[in-house]
C-alpha cells in the first residue's frame, strides 16, 4: 500500500513545507496532498508550483485539496475534493482537468461508484479510526474497505487516525499495492523519515 502524506497548516508551515516534503519523499511517501483551507489562491500559487515540481522531480503524485480553479490554472498534477468542495459539477471538472481526481466518499460506497463511473481516479474512505485532525468526523468500519474492493475498480485510499498502533490492521483488508494509506499527524510530528520507517515496519510486521 502506498503512503499518502497530507499537509497541515500548523504542522507543516508554508516556509518549512518544501523541505518537509523532501524528507517525506525520502522516507517513502508516494503521494502528497497540499491542504490549506484558509489562504487565498494568490497567496499559495507559488508554493503550489514549488511543491508540484518537487513531486514531479521525485515521481510522486502531487494533489491539491479543494481548489479546482487554481489546479486548472496552474496545470497541477491532481486535485482532491469532498462534499464541501463540490462547487463545480464533476462532468465540467473532468472536461477541463486532465489530471488525477480524488474523491472523499466517507463511508458511502454508492458515492464511490458514482464518481468512478464519472471518471474519478481514486476514492477515499474514512475516518477509519478516530481522527485528531477532524475530531468530529464519523468513524466508519474498516470492513468498508473490503466491501469497496469487491465493487470498485479504481484505487482506494484509507484515511483517518492511522498510526503505528493500528496500521497493521490494514494487512487484514483486501487493499493492495494500488491502494493508499493517507496520514497527517503520524508523518509530520517528530522525525519525518523515522516516522515513515516505523509505519512501514509496523505495517509489515503482521
Amino acid at each position: 500500500m502506498r503512503f499518502y502524506a497530507i499537509s497541515d497548516e500548523i504542522l507543516t508551515p508554508a516556509t518549512k513545507l518544501p523541505n518537509m516534503l523532501e524528507l517525506a519523499i525520502e522516507g517513502g511517501c508516494k503521494i502528497f496532498q497540499f491542504r490549506n483551507k484558509s489562504a487565498k489562491d494568490s497567496d499559495i500559487s507559488t508554493l503550489c508550483l514549488e511543491l508540484n515540481d518537487i513531486c514531479k522531480k521525485n515521481k510522486v503524485d502531487f494533489i491539491l485539496n479543494d481548489r479546482v480553479e487554481l489546479a486548472i490554472k496552474l496545470n497541477i498534477n491532481g486535485i482532491h475534493i469532498g462534499k464541501d468542495d463540490e462547487n463545480i459539477s464533476f462532468e465540467v471538472l473532468r472536461k477541463n482537468f486532465s489530471g488525477i481526481i480524488g474523491i472523499s466518499c466517507y463511508g458511502d460506497i454508492n458515492r464511490a461508484l458514482r464518481y468512478q463511473n464519472l471518471g474519478a481516479n481514486y476514492v477515499a474512505f474514512g475516518s477509519i479510526f478516530q481522527s485528531k485532525t477532524k475530531q468530529n468526523a464519523k468513524v466508519v468500519n474498516i470492513d468498508i474497505l473490503n466491501q469497496a474492493k469487491e465493487m470498485i475498480n479504481i484505487p482506494i485510499c484509507a484515511i483517518g487516525g492511522i498510526n503505528t498502533r493500528n496500521i497493521a490492521k490494514f494487512q487484514n483488508t483486501k487493499l493492495d499495492s494500488n491502494d493508499m494509506i493517507a496520514m497527517i499527524n503520524s508523518i509530520w510530528i517528530g522525525d519525518i523519515k523515522s516516522n515513515l520507517k516505523e509505519l512501514q515496519n509496523k505495517l509489515a510486521e503482521s
